[in-house]
């Protein structure tokens, strides 16, 4: 099938670079990149999904349960330079 797609320069420059580094042709990167972007999108729904970041523990240390988040974070950052 024939279409036209409009992209924006900068993106068609790095994508017609890697193409020429590859030895790939314009359509197989376009190809590629489609295939890529379906198997992601059907395998999770559509939907974005954030990777679980959690490690063991009980929440937050009972002396800063009553705390608010500009107390927690100046003590998260305490001596980091901020």
């Amino acid at each position: 099938m024939r279409t036209t797609v409009v992209i924006s320069d900068d993106l068609f420059q790095e994508a017609k670079c890697i193409a020429v580094r590859e030895g790939l042709t314009m359509r197989a990167m376009i190809e590629i990149g489609l295939r890529k972007a379906i198997t992601e999108m059907n395998s999770n729904g559509g939907k974005f999904r954030l990777r679980s970041a959690s490690f063991a523990g009980t929440g937050l240390q009972p002396e800063l349960r009553d705390e608010n988040w500009d107390r927690i974070r100046a003590i998260a950052f305490e001596g980091h330079g901020r």
